[in-house]
C-alpha cells in the first residue's frame, strides 16, 4: 500500500509526521511525503524548528489514484497553509470521493473542513477546532481517537501528540481493513 502524507513546506508537527510514518513502515507499506513545494519539509516541535524531511512527491493536479490512503499530520501552520492551497484541498477531497481512508490529527481537520468533507461525520481534533467542525456540519467529540465509517471513506482522527499511540493503532487497523475489503471486491 502507498500512503500519502500531505504537508505544507513548513509547520508540520514533527511527531505527528514521524510516528504515523513509522507505523506505516512497520506494516511494510510505503509512506510518501507529498508536499505543495519541492525540496524538504521543515518540521516543528510545537513552536521550535525540528528536523527536515525530503519531499517524495510534489502536489500538482493529483488525485487519490496513486495512493491507497492519506495521513494528514497536524501542527498549527501546516494545515492552515494547506487549507489555503486549492491543490491540497482538491487532493484531500479526492480521497473521500474515491472512498479511500483518511487519518488526521490535531489541527489537520482544518483541511478537512476546507475540503467540505466533515458534514455528517463524527471526528475529534485539537479542541480549538470544535466550532469550525460543527459549523462545517460535523460532530466534534473530545476523544483520544475517533473512527467514523460514514460513506464513502473511513476517517480516523485524534486530538494531539499524546494520542499518537491510539491514532497510529487505529489508522493501521482501518487502513488494513479497507485494503482487505477492496481486495475482496476486485
Amino acid at each position: 500500500m502507498r500512503i500519502a502524507f500531505l504537508t505544507a513546506p513548513e509547520g508540520v508537527e514533527e511527531t505527528e509526521l514521524t510516528a504515523p510514518w513509522k507505523a506505516v513502515e512497520a506494516q511494510h507499506w510505503i509512506p510518501q511525503l507529498v508536499c505543495t513545494a519541492p525540496g524538504r519539509v521543515q518540521a516543528f516541535r510545537h513552536l521550535d524548528k525540528a528536523g527536515t524531511y525530503p519531499v517524495d512527491h510534489v502536489l500538482a493536479g493529483d488525485t487519490a489514484d496513486a495512493f491507497d490512503a492519506l495521513v494528514l499530520p497536524g501542527g498549527v501552520a501546516n494545515p492552515d497553509a494547506l487549507r489555503m492551497d486549492e491543490r491540497a484541498v482538491g487532493f484531500v477531497r479526492a480521497f473521500f470521493e474515491a472512498g479511500k481512508p483518511v487519518a488526521a490529527i490535531c489541527h489537520a481537520p482544518w483541511t478537512l473542513v476546507e475540503a467540505d468533507v466533515v458534514r455528517g461525520r463524527t471526528l475529534t481534533s485539537w479542541p480549538s477546532l470544535a466550532t469550525d467542525i460543527r459549523n462545517a456540519g460535523g460532530t466534534w467529540v473530545d476523544e483520544e481517537v475517533q473512527v467514523c465509517h460514514a460513506a464513502p471513506a473511513v476517517l480516523v482522527t485524534s486530538r494531539k501528540p499524546a494520542d499518537l499511540d491510539a491514532f497510529c493503532a487505529a489508522l493501521v487497523r482501518e487502513f488494513a481493513d479497507t485494503r482487505h475489503s477492496a481486495a475482496a471486491h476486485t
